[in-house]
């Protein structure tokens, strides 16, 4: 994208072109990066002016907009030579439509606006330039061996990939397939004849306890991890029930346990009031007189987008390899419930959540999945190119 933007900035010099991304942090983390790194490479001179996010070339004259697309109306008014587009899936349409807008320059040589995405199911993309075929438009779907050069870097590249990501979101995020990964039920990857066997209490692991507070009822699983593999020994289904009753409950089946406790949790908990305090502050409270040994509590500040956290679950139930590496204990029937009969809202692709009976146990367990194996964001910045 950043070599077909210097390209056009030069068949058009003089005039003014955009370079546009989702969001502003996608914008400055990975778009900008990638258009100064592809400048510095090829020598080009160039006057960064980091205020106003614009580039200059001064050879050309022609000067690059950087903008981030997430509020496309300010778009308006700007007369374009061209403009080039970053993950397009994940940009409003009506983004898209307003730069074709102001494709417009009299003085371009050349009017273009492209773009480049991986495939995100079958969303207004995929309907516009690849199911219609826009007659305005070409359409390059590049295969993953192309990349000569990262494969030449980092041969396994793909292969290491493959171990993170279920079979289905490997097949769209890596392999460029075209895949409603979004179909009906929300964890895909779950088979009852599969995942489900019978578990046993380590007394040498941790035992988890991951809470989704809610009065009716009030869910929780509780778990063990060994290496990557997680396994689910029970779980806490209390209709009409206080967090205080919660964790009476808990600790008359687990009081005898005799390693350490780890508790995790909707980051809401801290803030919800299903008594007179939040959740986290009696649970505190009440643990500290019921339990003998030491608790440690694994809360986030701010729960994981639901969309991450459900493509987590899935790649758990079923990496790439093909080898689950999380397990459900056959008492862990309202769990099973949770993973066959929970569905997307019709026509969207946000969770259904109209049956109350559903979606809280499988959050909880989301929840401690995201604390042990989700992303973590890097703190500062590095000189260096990760590969």
């Amino acid at each position: 994208m950043c070599q077909e933007a210097i390209r056009l900035a030069y068949v058009n010099a003089g005039c003014l072109g955009l370079i546009g991304a989702p969001t502003y942090p996608m914008l400055r983390d990975a778009t900008q990066v990638a258009l100064l790194d592809a400048l510095n490479g090829n020598g080009i001179p160039y006057e960064h002016n980091k205020g106003n996010s614009t580039i200059t070339l001064t050879d050309s004259g022609s000067r690059i907009l950087l903008r981030s697309l997430d509020h496309y109306e300010r778009l308006r008014g700007t007369n374009l030579a061209w403009f080039g587009v970053d993950e397009l899936t994940y940009t409003n349409e009506a983004a898209w439509i307003r730069l074709e807008g102001r494709l417009r320059d009299p003085k371009a040589r050349q009017l273009c606006g492209f773009a480049v995405w991986t495939p995100r199911g079958y969303d207004w993309v995929y309907a516009r330039f690849i199911k219609a075929k826009d007659p305005g438009f070409d359409v390059v779907l590049a295969a993953p061996s192309e990349n000569k050069y990262l494969l030449a870097q980092v041969p396994d590249f793909y292969e290491r990939l493959r171990g993170s990501y279920d079979e289905r979101f490997f097949r769209q995020e890596v392999l460029g397939e075209y895949l409603n990964v979004r179909q009906e039920r929300v964890y895909h990857a779950f088979d009852r004849t599969v995942h489900t066997r019978d578990t046993a209490l380590a007394k040498d692991l941790p035992l988890l306890w991951a809470v989704d507070f809610n009065v009716d009822p009030m869910c929780s699983v509780v778990a063990q991890i060994r290496g990557r593999e997680v396994t689910v020994l029970d779980e806490l289904v209390l209709r009409r029930a206080s967090t205080r009753t919660a964790c009476e409950e808990f600790t008359r089946r687990y009081q005898s346990f005799p390693g350490a406790l780890r508790i995790y949790g909707d980051a809401c908990g801290a803030h919800q009031h299903t008594t007179g305090m939040s959740d986290y502050q009696l649970m505190r409270r009440v643990m500290a007189n019921l339990w003998q040994g030491d608790v440690e509590y694994r809360v986030p500040k701010a729960n994981p987008p639901v969309a991450e956290r459900v493509l987590l679950v899935n790649a758990k139930l079923m990496p790439g390899t093909q080898k689950p590496e999380l397990w459900i204990g056959s008492k862990c029937q309202e769990l099973a419930k949770d993973f066959e009969e929970v569905v997307y809202s019709p026509g969207a692709a946000a969770v259904d959540k109209r049956d109350g009976k559903r979606t809280h146990l499988s959050d909880a367990l989301g929840y401690l999945l995201w604390e042990e194996f989700g992303d973590r964001p890097t703190i500062g910045e590095r000189n260096r190119r990760l590969l």
